[in-house]
């Protein structure tokens, strides 16, 4: 895994004021500048691996880690086991360190354990200086009202890890291949973005085989997301998108047979992104005469969209902005089997970009 230092689009909002960032943890961890407990939670496991590699790969030399690391799971261990190991006297190392893996299996390690005494929520609260303990607590967070939220202060880490909404993949995207010193066109990120999903792990794999494919290039083009991830960069959902926005009939029905015909195709993401437009555009409608900046500011977009949302807003007005969202409503009832004509996801399309054009 590599760690690159990029704005966390997904950072969370966990209500700490002092809560640190990815890009910080990584700072202080590069200057070997270690707290005694690292709780790392939330959705998205991503930064909470890279975390904690980190810091197994390189808190202690490999001579140090037979008597001085232990990496255990949730499910093998309870939480007097690892108080214990989090106990332990480094042997011949400066630290003894403790990573403890799903640990959103551990009983007791939420700050929620049975009677008055909260066993871990005592351990952090003074904590031996010379133990790193690294908990993955995944797929949850912390209730923030409970003793152990409070006691993970400045003097521990407390982490958490959002999932990206679908419309943050793009600018993500961009901004991890600029970390690694590679530009990206913005409407190839957003066609990588459309076609990836919002899991981080699958996005930078991905992208690290898209970088060994283009070479040395220090530019990815939409021409390289197809030729090397197979993705048409003249019919996909953006350039769909785009003709429309512009109620360009002809070539709106052209990319839809295209895509339809496309193997495994499913309406479903199609009608996400173009809902998504759609509202849009009716907030811009709601925003006559503010500039391309604000503009792409209050419709989180790149810039280099905003011309297509403007183009969208002189040809659909806000009834059929509105129509247009009704349609995309009733097919995708239609795509989840509600009420469905007997035809296919391709036909599906077809009908309902002729509709929202028409309306």
């Amino acid at each position: 895994m590599q760690f690159c230092m990029f704005t966390h689009w997904g950072q969370p909002h966990f209500k700490r004021s002092n809560m640190q960032t990815f890009e910080e943890i990584m700072s202080d961890l590069k200057g070997r500048k270690f707290k005694p407990v690292y709780f790392l939670m939330g959705e998205e496991p991503y930064y909470i691996d890279a975390i904690t590699d980190y810091i197994e790969k390189n808190l202690l030399r490999e001579d140090e880690k037979a008597f001085n690391q232990a990496v255990v799971y949730g499910s093998d261990v309870d939480l007097g086991q690892i108080i214990n190991m989090a106990k332990r006297v480094p042997m011949m190392a400066e630290y003894n360190l403790v990573i403890v893996k799903e640990a959103q299996n551990v009983k007791g390690i939420d700050g929620a354990a049975e009677g008055n005494v909260d066993p871990f929520a005592l351990y952090v609260e003074n904590p031996p200086k010379s133990t790193v303990l690294v908990i993955n607590y995944k797929g949850k967070k912390l209730d923030s009202r409970r003793k152990l939220a409070k006691l993970l202060d400045k003097e521990q880490v407390l982490f958490e890890s959002k999932s990206l909404y679908d419309n943050q993949v793009g600018k993500w995207i961009t901004e991890y291949l600029r970390s690694q010193n590679i530009a990206i066109e913005p409407n190839a990120a957003e066609i990588m973005a459309a076609h990836l999903g919002t899991k981080l792990s699958v996005i930078v794999m991905e992208l690290d085989k898209l970088k060994v494919a283009v070479g040395g290039s220090k530019k990815i083009t939409a021409a390289d997301i197809e030729r090397h991830v197979g993705i048409s960069k003249d019919f996909n959902i953006f350039e769909l998108q785009t003709a429309i926005g512009a109620r360009d009939f002809y070539r709106s029905a052209l990319i839809a047979k295209h895509m339809g015909a496309m193997a495994k195709h499913s309406i479903i993401p199609d009608i996400a992104v173009l809902y998504g437009f759609f509202t849009k555009v009716m907030v811009l409608h709601g925003m006559r005469g503010a500039s391309s900046t604000d503009l792409a500011k209050a419709l989180k977009i790149n810039p280099f969209f905003v011309k297509d949302y403007q183009a969208a807003a002189r040809n659909y007005n806000l009834t059929q902005c509105a129509s247009a969202i009704s349609i995309l409503r009733e097919y995708d009832a239609y795509s989840k089997g509600i009420d469905a004509p007997p035809i296919g996801d391709d036909e599906l399309l077809n009908e309902m970009v002729f509709k929202i054009i028409s309306c």
